[in-house]
């Protein structure tokens, strides 16, 4: 059983990681809006998530801090995918349906600067694998660093 204080820095820890995460990519993208950050990398990840198959979304799942593991599963309904969106405008559109305020211009820069973050941030080979399994007009979007 966890006590108390292990269950509080748990949460600390996840809570300060995932302000990481929307400081870096409010810092990638040159927006000075957490909030705004939050939505983008949530869109993103949902969009993501719905194309891969449902084992490899439940692995990518569990290696996101337990923050955004919480947002990304945020009303998943696993029957429903993957997704077959084979190009880079229908995963773009994905993510503009679920982030409308974004203009159409900025969402390839979005998903580019959530996959580089997902890159520098998820350890071993799950960014690979993710990578692996997108299409080849999606996988353009994926930052090739660290492979």
């Amino acid at each position: 059983m966890v006590d108390r204080e292990t269950l509080i820095s748990s949460f600390d820890q996840t809570l300060a990681k995932t302000h990481r995460w929307l400081d870096d990519l409010d810092t990638s993208l040159g927006w000075h809006d957490r909030e705004r950050c939050y939505h983008a990398l949530k869109a993103v990840l949902h969009a993501l998530r719905d194309r891969l198959p449902v084992a490899e979304a439940v692995d990518l799942g569990a290696s996101l801090p337990m923050l955004v593991r919480g947002f990304y599963y945020e009303g998943w309904q696993p029957a429903g995918t993957p997704r077959k969106y084979r190009d880079k405008e229908h995963f773009l559109a994905q993510v503009r349906h679920r982030a409308s305020w974004l203009e159409p211009d900025d969402a390839e820069r979005v998903v580019t600067a959530v996959f580089a973050l997902l890159m520098s941030e998820i350890g071993g080979g799950e960014p690979g694998q993710v990578r692996h399994l997108l299409p080849p007009e999606i996988r353009e979007l994926w930052p090739l660093r660290g492979l």
